[in-house]
């Protein structure tokens, strides 16, 4: 299929169904790096941003080493840096930083200097741990210097996160079931750990509560697994998730000395079986929202400043009807803070939900992603696209945002990167 075919070709676009994804993901491949963004592609300006001398720029984190997740092979090539058409969300290919140990999480330091990636292994230095590597960031071209690499302090790392200080990284290592501080050296670098914690507790029951009819969403109840970890708006606490324990931890945070504290109260408790995965703060400091993998759902929370979490709505990420195995994913919340998004896998949609006055969420929509498997999503800083990788279609998918219903629109760009996991904007 030539570039005009696939540029005219309506029925790729305006009828949202798999054969004519399949179709059209397959033009793609066959076309090269010409036809990788999309139709817009060819727009050498590659937006507003670049022409006014400032590229928008983004990377993609992957899954690179061929074991993979879950006993899927990985078919990434490390980080991908993208630069960004702001008028119409189409990305154009930069560079490929080589990592072959799944960076699977990226985050970004306040500063935008440096960037961290989750190594998403179980063998670091032949030890039973993932890792955690450290980036210099050229905010001119997106370009990633290697500064060093250290142990995550558990298997199979998952997420991490950098404190609003600037100070340290947070690690979730969900196959070790612990949660990591390492400090940031001036340098950018990483040191060791200053603070590892392993969860310990009761193990939630290994079907979920809220689960649609049918359902065998069945993961991760075995043992402890720590899914998040992330500090609160002011930097006092750190909130950790862990999935096998159906619980949402809650940590006192010493910035001098780099530890965590349990909180009192410790925890709160997600339904049983449901397994918390990723969560995110209202801007406000004052609702918490958390995605529950096994169970298909997001809860809702009033956060206290003395750090209680108390449990006010649970609300289905699927459409009424909707039955058999589904495993959610990512949690957003819109710039303007005023609808979450949350993605499906297997049913394979990002939903969304309006942000109610009292907190709480009303079910707006759900749009198919072009994809199978949406391992995550994010929200452009403006607010305009989602960018949702789908990990087992190897690409990543664009979508326009209607700011005032918050549905989602498929802009028709398909941008394809080995079975890719996290999109994090650099500038």
């Amino acid at each position: 299929m030539s570039l005009q075919e696939l540029e005219f070709d309506q029925d790729l676009v305006s009828k949202p169904s798999r054969r004519n994804f399949l179709k059209s993901a397959a033009a793609l491949a066959l076309a090269g790096p010409a036809l990788a963004c999309g139709p817009e592609s060819g727009d050498k300006g590659a937006g507003s941003a670049a022409r006014s001398g400032k590229p928008h720029l983004l990377c993609v984190g992957t899954y690179s080493s061929p074991a993979g997740p879950e006993g899927h092979p990985g078919r990434g090539k490390g980080i991908y840096i993208f630069e960004m058409n702001t008028t119409t969300g189409a990305l154009t290919q930069r560079e490929i930083i080589d990592n072959p140990r799944n960076p699977s999480w990226l985050a970004l330091s306040p500063n935008g200097t440096h960037l961290y990636s989750c190594d998403e292994i179980g063998d670091y230095q032949g030890k039973r741990a993932g890792a955690v590597s450290s980036y210099s960031v050229d905010s001119s071209t997106g370009h990633l210097t290697l500064l060093n690499t250290v142990s995550s302090e558990g298997a199979g790392p998952a997420h991490i996160s950098v404190h609003p200080s600037g100070r340290y990284v947070f690690a979730a290592n969900y196959e070790g079931g612990t949660v990591a501080v390492l400090p940031i050296r001036s340098s950018g670098e990483l040191g060791p750990a200053t603070d590892v914690h392993q969860d310990k507790g009761p193990l939630g029951p290994q079907h979920a509560t809220s689960a649609p009819p049918g359902s065998f969403a069945i993961s991760g109840h075995d043992a402890p697994h720590a899914h998040m970890i992330e500090s609160d708006p002011s930097g006092k606490r750190v909130i950790s998730a862990d999935l096998g324990m159906d619980k949402i931890l809650v940590w006192n945070f010493d910035v001098e000395k780099g530890k965590l504290t349990p909180n009192n109260p410790p925890s709160a408790s997600v339904p049983p079986g449901d397994g918390p995965r990723h969560f995110v703060f209202h801007p406000n400091s004052r609702w918490f929202y958390c995605i529950q993998e096994e169970g298909s759902s997001v809860v809702v929370y009033d956060y206290a400043s003395n750090g209680s979490l108390t449990q006010k709505q649970v609300i289905s990420t699927l459409p009424k009807g909707i039955v058999g195995t589904n495993y959610t994913s990512e949690i957003r919340i819109s710039p303007d803070s005023k609808f979450i998004y949350g993605a499906n896998r297997l049913h394979d949609s990002i939903v969304w939900f309006s942000v109610g006055d009292d907190g709480k969420l009303a079910y707006g929509g759900e749009e198919w992603t072009r994809g199978d498997y949406p391992r995550s999503f994010t929200i452009d800083p403006a607010g305009d696209f989602i960018y949702c990788c789908n990990q087992q279609a190897d690409v990543v998918t664009t979508f326009r945002v209607n700011k005032q219903s918050g549905a989602l629109t498929f802009t028709g760009q398909y941008t394809p990167v080995g079975t890719p996991a996290n999109v994090v904007f650099l500038t």
